[in-house]
């Protein structure tokens, strides 16, 4: 789909895209979603001051997001060599701050070494090299400084999606708002709403010791895409 088309796909975002041009394109593929609801009190600690937790029912939620990052590059550029292709997976929480509803990343783990040293310093996100594996039905991480591991066995299913208020609370987020120094730092995203398909998962062995009192080996909800184009804002310092 062209940037243009994309841009004028609003409906369903929860607030509208920024007044300005967006500097970055790329595209989240095959993105396994693992979620679980968790006490709010549980997380609270993680987060800098001055961004709050988002909730839903009296509940917040930390995601597993495993996915393949392609064709990273900036606008009306060719992509980055040797960096704009790799597997990711990181861990989420959903957070408020400015008004829009966002999200703040407890771990970011990429499957290539410069890939993960460069946008950790171009975008300050916390990125860290783990040794990732993946096939159609198969995604597997290790990273030994952090003794994290992480394995998914998968089949298709066909059955429609009808997404509920929560799925698009958890899935339909346009920003991201990370600490780094002194300072918060700003993201705008902007794609066409996640296209959902069903799947039947066969395996699952986590473990992340660091958040093992938050997660398990059973999400409390599973969604799955094929993938979205993405145009990212420049960041900002607030």
């Amino acid at each position: 789909m062209h940037t243009k088309e994309i841009l004028k796909q609003e409906k369903h975002r929860p607030f509208k895209s920024p007044n300005r041009k967006w500097k970055y394109y790329q595209e989240w593929n095959n993105a396994v979603f693992l979620h679980w609801e968790i006490n709010p009190k549980l997380v609270e600690s993680y987060l800098p001051n001055g961004i709050k937790l988002d909730v839903i029912n009296g509940k917040t939620w930390l995601s597993i997001v495993a996915f393949d990052m392609n064709n990273i590059g900036i606008k009306n550029l060719p992509k980055i060599p040797y960096i704009s292709d790799f597997q990711e997976i990181n861990i989420r929480i959903y957070v408020i701050y400015n008004n829009k509803p966002s999200v703040y990343f407890l771990s970011m783990e990429g499957s290539k070494r410069s890939s993960c040293k460069i946008l950790k310093m171009m975008s300050k996100f916390p990125y860290r090299y783990s040794k990732m594996s993946r096939d159609q039905t198969i995604y597997t991480s290790k990273n030994k400084i952090f003794n994290d591991s992480f394995h998914i066995e998968y089949s298709m299913e066909n059955r429609v999606v009808e997404k509920d208020k929560t799925d698009l609370w958890l899935t339909e987020r346009y920003a991201v708002f990370q600490d780094y120094k002194k300072h918060i730092i700003e993201y705008d995203v902007h794609h066409i709403e996640w296209p959902m398909q069903s799947i039947k998962v066969s395996k699952l062995n986590l473990n992340y010791p660091r958040f093992n009192h938050l997660i398990n080996n059973q999400p409390d909800k599973i969604h799955y895409s094929s993938g979205v184009q993405v145009l990212t804002w420049d960041k900002r310092k607030l």
